[in-house]
């Protein structure tokens, strides 16, 4: 079995925006660089990096699939140059003012498909999120969440 590191995105790998706003245009997409060194750390330990994050924008109509596709693109380069490979990335385009879905995060379908996919040991794994349905969503599923304060560095937590 494989040990993972699942990360929220928005606050925990990128800047985030307090309140409603939604990162979706890459001109506005400021990787949060101090998670680099932790992320490196954790990767050296074999450990898998999977983005599992809420995408309600989508069901808004404030963005689309492809604003995400793009913003996701750059973020993998990005990290890619800086020595770090995210394994796999899993978003919820549904926002639960609009519709009722199993993938939005408190819900756990996007942590159980990456489980399935990667065969993941859970007991060995942990999702770090800035909500508590990051936390939730982890619990769920028998993982150990890490809240951490939005846009604050992974190694002041993990």
């Amino acid at each position: 079995m494989n040990k993972a590191l699942f990360l929220d995105r928005d606050g925990v790998l990128n800047f985030g925006i307090k309140g409603s706003g939604y990162t979706y245009l890459v001109e506005d997409f400021f990787l949060l660089e101090h998670s680099i060194p932790t992320l490196k750390k954790y990767q050296s330990k074999g450990y898998l990096l999977i983005v599992i994050t809420n995408q309600g924008g989508i069901s808004k109509g404030i963005y689309n699939k492809k604003d995400v596709e793009n913003i996701h693109s750059e973020m993998i380069q990005t990290f890619l140059k800086n020595g770090v490979q995210i394994d796999d990335i899993y978003f919820c385009p549904h926002h639960n003012k609009i519709e009722n879905c199993l993938c939005r995060k408190p819900k756990s379908i996007m942590l159980e498909k990456a489980i399935a996919k990667y065969d993941i040991d859970v007991t060995n794994s942990f999702m770090v999120g800035d909500s508590i349905t990051d936390i939730q969503a982890a619990e769920n599923v028998g993982l150990k969440g890490i809240l951490i304060n939005e846009n604050e560095p992974l190694s002041n937590y993990i």
